[in-house]
């Protein structure tokens, strides 16, 4: 896959993380900060590292499950794996102007 493809998946792959929330935010996990790596090899094996805005979410898994279905459905990723971690630990900070004005930090 030549890089101009890849981005366009990766693109896509974007797309498809915004329609993804935390149940008890009203901001999707892309623009909230979560996805801290998104690496799709040329053979389409995709690796997703995230976090979670707190380590005891209860929704961790469902929010997890979520990403996987949805990336995987993307046209040009095979399979996904999606890592849970917390290096760095998630801060406001991260988020985009538009998820910090949506939840009244600006």
């Amino acid at each position: 896959m030549d890089n101009e493809a890849k981005l366009k998946i990766e693109e896509r792959i974007i797309d498809m993380l915004k329609t993804v929330y935390d149940p008890e935010i009203p901001v999707n996990v892309y623009d909230l900060g979560l996805i801290y790596k998104i690496d799709l090899q040329d053979d389409g094996e995709l690796t997703i590292d995230m976090t979670l805005t707190a380590p005891n979410c209860p929704a961790a898994e469902f929010i997890m499950e979520d990403v996987r279905q949805k990336v995987e459905s993307v046209d040009g990723v095979k399979a996904a794996q999606v890592n849970l971690v917390f290096e760095p630990e998630w801060d406001k900070d991260m988020m985009t102007e538009e998820a910090k004005l949506e939840l009244g930090f600006l």
